[in-house]
């Protein structure tokens, strides 16, 4: 090459290097790079060489790195969109599932057989024996008295009070009401409830297990009366209930809940106002029982309550209490009295003068002649 085209070169080269300091700076601050492709064309002995600079712009992905790219600052971002989920909302679990006066109204009951585990007594007026019935999973006891002859008898439960478990026997205290019962007539069942030795132990929150034991016994004799067994002497349509205090309780829920019971007969009974029965019981167990229903919402304490459902009763109620009761006020069975009067509910109210919690003397002969009167009266026999 001689020293003309030498020179030729460098000027090209020259020219080159300017422009592409000239585009460098027209493009900055844009997000792409410039690649200048410079092609030569080499001298020939026959032409003067006539260097051609061809610039091509290629823009560049922003994800990829280049050794000429700047980045700007004031790029505008790209945004990805979110994905939204649509929430989920799952309902809280009732605390008092099962145990409302309309959770009891709609589930079923019954299964099983009652059946005789031995003969406790045979005397001229009814023969006694001791008996057995499943309720919800458990194994309940209790006792039963026949009357002498083929039947069919009306049916009379016989639901007793408080009494300790550490304490309790089958024959207690109430054992004189379903003898008398069974000497007119009546075939006799007297319960024990879950957690009263022998049965099994269960729930009882607000008692109200007491009353579904009650209710799976009476489907069950409903279902055996009059075919071969225990039953068969039973006529299933009478059944009434009698109740003294916590049964009176329980008597006065199952009827609440249920129209399968003809009469029911309370005796010193407790509160249809679970807020009033657990007031007192916190005070007769020194604090040891009660504090978790009193700690129930005012609404579910009215959902529980059969106080707010007596509309619901269809059967005839019987009432009676002493008005020296020290343990279950008076005020309690008058108010409920009033009550089933201004719903045109047939019920009789019956106050005993100077008489206690548990009836003596004339007065408890009075009573119990009074509530057979009623079951006569409803048993049309």
């Amino acid at each position: 090459m001689n020293i003309r085209s030498k020179l030729g070169t460098l000027l090209l080269l020259g020219c080159v290097t300017a422009i592409l300091v000239a585009c460098s700076s027209k493009v900055s601050g844009a997000a792409v790079s410039v690649t200048a492709t410079v092609t030569f064309t080499s001298a020939s002995p026959t032409s003067s060489p006539t260097p051609t600079a061809t610039f091509t712009s290629t823009p560049q992905s922003t994800n990829t790195p280049s050794p000429t790219f700047t980045p700007n600052p004031s790029a505008t971002p790209t945004l990805t969109p979110v994905a939204t989920t649509t929430p989920t909302f799952t309902s809280t679990p009732d605390p008092y599932d099962g145990l409302t006066i309309t959770d009891l109204a709609t589930r079923s009951y019954g299964g099983g057989e009652l059946q005789v585990v031995e003969i406790l007594d045979v005397t001229n007026a009814f023969t006694r024996t001791l008996v057995t019935y499943p309720s919800d999973g458990l194994t309940l006891y209790g006792f039963m008295n026949i009357p002498p002859g083929e039947g069919a008898f009306p049916v009379a439960l016989v639901m007793h009070g408080y009494v300790s478990p550490e304490r309790y026997s089958t024959l207690t205290y109430t054992t004189r009401y379903a003898d008398a019962l069974a000497r007119a007539g009546y075939l006799v069942i007297h319960p024990n409830y879950r957690n009263w030795p022998p049965s099994d132990e269960g729930p009882d929150l607000f008692r109200v297990s007491h009353a579904v034991d009650a209710l799976n016994l009476i489907a069950i004799i409903r279902d055996q009366a009059g075919q071969t067994g225990p039953l068969e002497q039973a006529d299933p349509d009478f059944i009434g209930l009698m109740g003294h205090s916590m049964g009176g309780g329980i008597t006065l829920r199952t009827i609440t809940v249920s129209n399968a019971i003809q009469a029911a007969a309370l005796y010193g009974s407790m509160s249809g106002d679970e807020a009033k029965n657990f007031e007192r019981i916190l005070y007769w167990s020194g604090g040891a029982r009660g504090q978790e229903e009193l700690d129930t919402p005012a609404e579910d304490l009215e959902r529980i309550s059969p106080i707010y459902h007596l509309d619901r009763i269809t059967a005839p109620v019987s009432i009676h209490h002493g008005d020296n009761d020290g343990t279950v006020p008076l005020e309690w069975s008058l108010d409920l009295c009033e009550q089933l009067q201004a719903l045109n509910q047939e019920v009789e109210c019956f106050t005993y003068p100077g008489q206690p919690h548990t009836f003596q003397g004339e007065s408890d002969q009075l009573f119990i002649q009074r509530v057979i009167d009623f079951f006569d009266q409803h048993s049309r026999k």
